[in-house]
């Protein structure tokens, strides 16, 4: 069986010019690494988990209420955060009526970053900065212009994500464990790259695994796994059965090669984890 270090430099045979790759276990350990882990990447959507972050925190402070009406007429922050607001992916058209379907949505984002500023007086990535990135010391991450898809990160940042994650300290467990968990379940809906899935789970900002097929993750990934992916061609997944992520930053859009390598790339890492 091969090693945790070669499952991580397995990424080196992929179909890009630069991989940066971190697996963390849940004591906040990077078990292995692969690639310049300090290397700044565009995240796209894999910002989406880091802005959830922030507005989680700006709800634990009493700013925002998962509860509030936020977006289209019926919606709330919970809503948005879940994509099931009904906005469309990229503009302000309501397809949908509230809770009625799973409509992966960066503009659902965007009204919550106008929410949050709206309601604080201060800047989404200037709070995403202070609330989130300074305090575990990703001096390598920006929101950037966009709380949908416009941050950028390094492998060693995100290891340091992935470890709160899974231990946190800056969000309490309880509003951690439900934004990892299904809201609104049993929706139907796209997986952006992978086609209609049924239900197509999602908590709070974060995408869960369940049952989906096909996927992005590992076959052998547990449905309790959590995370994100992005058009820049990158992804994080925790998963709590496990105990331990993967980071895995590249420089190439996300296209057929990612969803023909990944899922092999993560079992092999889930396989030299368990030994």
């Amino acid at each position: 069986m091969p090693s945790l270090t070669d499952a991580a430099t397995a990424a080196s045979q992929w179909p890009v010019d630069s991989a940066s790759i971190a697996v963390v276990t849940a004591d906040g350990t990077v078990r292995a690494t692969a690639g310049d882990q300090d290397r700044a990447y565009r995240l796209a959507s894999v910002t989406k988990p880091l802005s959830a972050y922030a507005l989680l925190l700006a709800v634990e402070e009493g700013a925002l209420s998962l509860d509030q009406p936020a977006g289209p007429e019926g919606a709330t922050v919970a809503h948005l955060l879940a994509h099931t607001a009904g906005y469309d992916f990229s503009t302000r058209e309501v397809r949908a009526e509230p809770g009625a379907r799973r409509l992966y949505s960066n503009a659902g984002f965007e009204v919550l970053g106008e929410l949050l500023e709206a309601e604080t007086g201060i800047a989404f990535a200037d709070y995403a900065r202070e609330a989130v990135f300074t305090p575990l010391g990703m001096t390598g991450t920006g929101i950037g212009d966009s709380p949908a898809a416009g941050g950028t990160s390094t492998a060693a940042d995100l290891a340091r994500f992935t470890a709160e994650l899974q231990q946190p300290r800056l969000l309490h467990t309880d509003t951690l464990a439900r934004a990892t968990s299904v809201a609104f379940p049993g929706l139907r809906g796209v997986l952006p790259g992978f086609g209609t899935q049924s239900p197509n789970d999602w908590g709070l900002g974060f995408e869960i695994r369940g049952q989906k097929s096909p996927h992005w993750t590992g076959g052998t990934n547990s449905p309790r796994t959590f995370g994100h992916f992005g058009q820049a061609g990158s992804f994080l997944w925790v998963d709590p059965d496990l105990g331990a992520a993967v980071v895995a930053l590249t420089d190439r859009p996300f296209g057929p090669w990612a969803a023909e390598v990944w899922p092999g790339f993560s079992d092999g890492v889930i396989a030299a984890l368990r030994g």
